[in-house]
């Protein structure tokens, strides 16, 4: 998946603004204690990444 598509499922999930402070600032213990920005940049799969983000907020199996 490419990451303007990842960013957009977290803005669609979340909204735009909570979704960048999600991106920004809360750590994830699936990504090896990493924001999911510093996952990006860092060059986790995004899929991962956005699997983690998933699994934290308990995202239905519909919307993953």
């Amino acid at each position: 998946m490419r990451i303007t598509a990842f960013r957009a499922m977290l803005a669609e999930e979340f909204g735009v603004s909570r979704a960048d402070t999600i991106a920004r600032d809360h750590v994830f213990a699936a990504l090896g204690g990493r924001t999911v920005d510093q996952a990006l940049e860092a060059g986790l799969p995004t899929k991962e990444i956005w699997q983690a983000v998933c699994d934290a907020f308990e995202i239905p199996a519909e919307r993953r």
